[in-house]
């Protein structure tokens, strides 16, 4: 049998990104055949049911279908030095291991596709998705939104920059035509959907008027800028700070050129079929856990707390820029 990654805290996941959209994809071609009684779905794969209407998965309805495990697996969205990021996340992991009572393993997952097919597959418990990524998750494998960090006031969000070098003669959007500009992946809301959507009004069509390359990562899109290898490019403002606070580029040497209004953050999501009090100690560990002093809290800066979140009304706005751009929530459009 196939196993979509294997435990190694060290070298992440063993599924790459094409193995991880062909076993998606045929779970959820056989999904089908395990359809539940459901009178309301939405764009929830056919394995989940959505009764309340809030367009997340509900909780089986079969008692025995509930999972209580004695270890948590917990992943972070793909970045670009994974074993940093475990380090970072080790203060909020033992404080989840107190709350819960269980064991909790950090897996540095290397793609979108990855991260969702392991919670399809239930190996994944509990997962922070990317803003664009997420209504994959929930859709493809019953990912539950409940938190996202924000500041002590309830504020929380990013915008869409859109970066060019200083000396690259680039000072307005119409600028851009004739460019080569670095989009980081099909699904990324602020590294490609919104450009798709916003841009247009800006009179400035992405594929059209300028040349799409795929860089694969915000920080990727950022360095190229900085390098010289793209003209420009949309990144996530809270990326591109971090970067900039950990010295990985000067912000001397590159200009914003257009920013957008606020999206949400990364998603904090347990797996739709976790045991009530499961999900309820799950939650209380990461509304209780205090930033302030944490290697968590000097990385993302601006932000003190985890918050509680609504899928339905929270993301509404980057469904709409999905659904703008034609994007349906299968596996091939995941990749």
């Amino acid at each position: 049998m196939l196993h979509p990654f294997r435990l190694n805290r060290t070298t992440g996941p063993a599924l790459t990104s094409v193995m991880a959209a062909a076993l998606l994809a045929t779970a959820v071609g056989a999904s089908d055949a395990r359809a539940q009684d459901c009178p309301n779905r939405g764009d929830l794969d056919a394995q989940y049911c959505d009764a309340d209407g809030d367009l997340v998965a509900d909780a089986p309805s079969d008692p025995s279908q509930l999972v209580n495990p004695d270890t948590l697996v917990f992943a972070y969205t793909p970045v670009e030095d994974p074993a940093i990021y475990e380090d970072i996340w080790q203060p909020f992991i033992d404080h989840l291991e107190e709350v819960t009572g269980k064991d909790v393993h950090f897996f540095a997952v290397q793609s979108n596709s990855a991260e969702v097919e392991a919670m399809r597959s239930g190996r994944l418990h509990i997962a922070g998705f990317s803003t664009g990524p997420t209504p994959f998750a929930v859709n493809l494998a019953g990912a539950v939104p409940f938190a996202l960090m924000g500041a002590d006031d309830g504020r929380f969000g990013y915008t869409l920059q859109l970066y060019t070098r200083k000396d690259s003669g680039i000072d307005k959007m119409e600028d851009l035509k004739g460019k080569r500009v670095a989009h980081t992946s099909p699904t990324s809301n602020s590294g490609n959907q919104a450009p798709r959507a916003l841009f247009p009004k800006e009179g400035i069509v992405p594929g059209e008027d300028y040349e799409v390359s795929y860089s694969g990562s915000h920080d990727q899109s950022m360095l190229g800028v900085v390098a010289g290898d793209y003209d420009a490019a949309p990144v996530a403002s809270e990326v591109v700070d971090r970067m900039a606070d950990r010295g990985l580029y000067d912000p001397e040497e590159v200009k914003i050129i257009y920013e957008s209004k606020p999206f949400p953050t990364t998603s904090y999501t347990y797996a739709h079929n976790l045991a009530p009090e499961l999900k309820e100690k799950i939650e209380e560990a990461f509304f209780t856990f205090d930033m302030e002093g944490t290697e968590l809290g000097e990385e993302f800066t601006g932000v003190t707390k985890f918050i509680p979140i609504s899928y339905k009304d929270d993301w509404e706005v980057i469904r709409d820029i999905q659904a703008a751009n034609g994007v349906t929530y299968t596996p091939e459009n995941l990749q």
